[in-house]
């Protein structure tokens, strides 16, 4: 069971990227998928927080190539955006 208080941190985060558009994909995506996630999973996720949001923006739309790291299907997952609600 992950730590009550990373989730917290991670949700908030995700939540709070700078642009509307982004809250919702980032934040969506993680309320959507994170209860099923491993460690591993957790710090791809972390992994991606830390990166730039026009990088993130481009990889979620499929006009950029994620870098190896982040590559897979945590990423694949991503860019369906078939998670993204937009009734917040």
């Amino acid at each position: 069971m992950p730590d009550p208080a990373r989730l917290a941190r991670l949700r908030f985060r995700a939540w709070h990227r700078g642009t509307r558009e982004l809250d919702y994909i980032v934040g969506c995506f993680f309320d959507r998928h994170h209860p099923q996630w491993s460690e591993t999973e957790l710090a791809w996720f972390e992994d991606l927080l830390a990166a730039e949001d026009p990088d993130v923006m481009g990889w979620a739309m499929g006009t950029l190539d994620p870098p190896a790291r982040l590559a897979g299907e945590l990423m694949d997952a991503f860019r369906r955006l078939d998670y993204v609600d937009t009734s917040r």
